[in-house]
């Protein structure tokens, strides 16, 4: 119920969540309906039919290879929405469980993971997962797995800030005196109150993943061609652009639309569920 509430609050409070939320719940849509809504195969060649105009048969045109552009840029959101989902996933649920855990029990373990993230985020983004696609490749589990390192210690650093605001109160305190391990306490005492925070950097930290799975594919070290992935269609139709800029421009209107919806979205969360101050404590 308490659920229902919150959600309420949260779509019909605030009109950017509304908005982001739509956005977003139309991209997953239409990336479920992929096969349903695409004229033709996302991979097919038509060398006799290159980089031609948008027309009945191609609503969006071809590229250079003759694939149509519409096709790959719907199937594009598919391979997008999944890698977002299982990296955000995975870097929530790691910041998450690691914030908490340190915030509990403060002392020597703090300062030492503190200072480990102090290290991993000091690198740039972009720098540590191009490094780390390049030795171990470009599959799913090596993105998300990266994805995860890279991102892990700043979501841990604002649960942190949020947890350590919950674990003095007397329902800790009191979980405490009747002998409950740590991790039951953190699961029903701390977790459902820092859990606004979660939410609004799951939404924060995706539109994140969603821009870096993009680059790394547009840098060439993403996905392999003929995979239909919008970084990737940028990347190879650039050089066309001048010539045939619908090649490029659909994949950039939709990952576009996505990114403006996850960010709406964790925008309206922030204001609706007031954790803006919280996330300025944790910077």
């Amino acid at each position: 119920m308490t659920v229902i509430v919150k959600a309420k609050r949260v779509l019909g409070g605030n009109r950017a969540s509304l908005i982001g939320f739509t956005i977003v719940g139309l991209n997953i849509v239409v990336a479920l309906a992929a096969p349903l809504l695409s004229p033709g195969s996302p991979v097919k060649n038509d060398g006799l039919n290159p980089i031609a105009g948008p027309s009945l048969a191609h609503l969006a045109g071809t590229d250079k290879m003759g694939r149509d552009v519409l096709s790959r840029t719907l199937y594009g959101g598919r391979i997008a929405l999944t890698d977002t989902l299982l990296a955000t996933v995975a870097t929530i649920v790691a910041g998450t469980a690691l914030g908490c855990i340190v915030a509990y029990r403060r002392g020597w373990l703090d300062e030492i993971v503190m200072r480990l993230v102090d290290a991993v985020l000091s690198v740039p983004a972009l720098l540590s997962l191009l490094v780390i696609v390049t030795v171990l490749g470009s599959h799913t589990w090596v993105l998300v797995v990266a994805i995860t390192v890279v991102y892990a210690p700043s979501v841990a650093r604002v649960i942190r800030a949020a947890a350590l605001e919950v674990v003095p109160r007397d329902y800790v305190t009191a979980a405490r005196a009747r002998g409950e391990r740590m991790l039951p306490i953190l699961w029903r005492e701390v977790l459902p109150n820092v859990l606004d925070v979660v939410l609004v950097e799951c939404a924060m930290r995706a539109s994140w993943v969603v821009l870096l799975v993009s680059s790394l594919s547009f840098l060439g070290v993403g996905a392999n061609p003929p995979t239909p992935d919008w970084g990737l269609m940028v990347a190879d139709n650039s050089s066309l652009i001048a010539v045939a800029p619908w090649a490029s421009l659909a994949p950039i209107v939709a990952l576009a639309s996505l990114v403006v919806g996850l960010n709406l979205a964790a925008d309206g969360l922030s204001k609706s569920l007031g954790v803006d101050r919280m996330r300025g404590n944790a910077a």
